[in-house]
């Protein structure tokens, strides 16, 4: 028999009733959001919290790689190409979206592919795409690249700041002992399977659930993870079957490792981590933006008083930002949190109480 909302509810606060503190941290974007859309947090027990933690592709992307795209797009010669959260994420006193303003072309795209139909349209250009996101972006990049070297296309590169979860996922908890349970994030995991978060309760000691994105499915989530800490059990539970299988898509991740493979990454508000990323392979380093360019070092610096940092790694909430709904809105952000839709200082914003 399926439960209710209002059964899930009633089993939580059950759970929850003398279980202590317990801190759930979310590490998907989508999961983010929709915990403020459906108002999940006020209907929790008060000694439940959600915690966000580093799962919105944008708002992870490291200061340095924005930095990058922007020297890259400066560029005489050059068609810049991202998706279009990653047009107005500041950097310094500029952005991609300030240098298209000023003529540069910086164009969005809604596909990898449309980074391929450009540079076959302008062959005396070059056409950089800008590749964010997790597992679940990262072999659509991996396919864009693939196609263009069997079509022979060599006026296209790739800006490559893919990273992966898992490591991510266990350089921070691994660092904060306040966390109780991960919701896993349900995107990445279609991609790479619910086996590949079992390090939580095997390496880290921690329950964890796979979760789906409308509120039912979080709550079902949440319900299981307070279920296991009644019981003093630590299992990975996958509650989002109808799109996660045990291994995950075995084709995707196929192209993916054979384009590109582990490296280390530098995430904005965890420093660098080893293995958490994603290069390519030497066969295709021609494909490499950062191969193909000289591209200026430079220590791009956020905002003063941005706490996007400290929101990445669950230690702070944006309202606690002196930004936060003040100079600091969608239509005008100062940090890379109130840009995308999934990050956790947009979501608050349009779905404030």
């Amino acid at each position: 028999m399926k439960y209710s909302i209002e059964d899930l509810i009633k089993q939580i606060n059950f759970l929850a009733d003398g279980a202590g503190d317990i801190a759930i941290m979310e590490v998907c974007g989508t999961h983010t959001a929709s915990i403020r859309k459906f108002g999940i947090m006020s209907i929790l027990p008060e000694n439940i919290k959600m915690v966000s933690g580093p799962g919105c592709p944008v708002c992870v992307t490291s200061q340095e790689d924005i930095s990058a795209a922007v020297a890259i797009a400066d560029r005489e010669g050059v068609i810049f190409t991202c998706f279009g959260d990653m047009m107005r994420v500041p950097c310094d006193s500029t952005s991609l979206y300030s240098l298209f303003e000023k003529g540069r072309d910086v164009r969005l795209v809604t596909s990898p592919m449309d980074a391929k139909k450009i540079a076959q349209e302008n062959p005396e250009k070059q056409v950089v795409y800008f590749g964010i996101g997790f597992e679940t972006t990262a072999p659509h990049t991996a396919a864009l690249v693939e196609e263009a070297d069997k079509e022979k296309i060599k006026n296209l590169s790739v800006l490559n700041s893919h990273k992966t979860m898992p490591s991510a996922i266990k350089h921070l908890l691994q660092a904060d002992s306040k966390i109780s349970a991960l919701l896993c994030p349900g995107h990445v995991a279609s991609i790479i399977g619910a086996d590949a978060f079992s390090f939580v309760p095997d390496i880290l000691h921690l329950p964890a659930a796979v979760a789906g994105f409308d509120a039912y499915e979080i709550l079902a989530a949440i319900l299981r993870i307070l279920d296991m800490i009644h019981s003093n059990k630590t299992q990975c539970i996958n509650m989002y079957p109808k799109a996660v299988t045990k291994n995950g898509n075995r084709k995707a991740l196929e192209l993916l490792y054979q384009v590109m493979e582990p490296d280390d990454a530098l995430w904005r508000g965890l420093g660098n981590i080893p293995e958490s990323g994603l290069k390519f392979r030497e066969y295709y380093e021609e494909f490499d933006a950062r191969y193909r360019f000289e591209i200026p070092k430079n220590k791009a610096s956020d905002a003063n008083g941005c706490v996007c940092a400290h929101i990445l790694r669950g230690k702070k909430i944006p309202t606690q930002c002196i930004h936060f709904g003040k100079d600091c809105t969608p239509d005008n952000p100062v940090g890379p949190c109130m840009v995308s839709a999934e990050g956790s200082c947009a979501a608050y914003y349009r779905y404030r109480e």
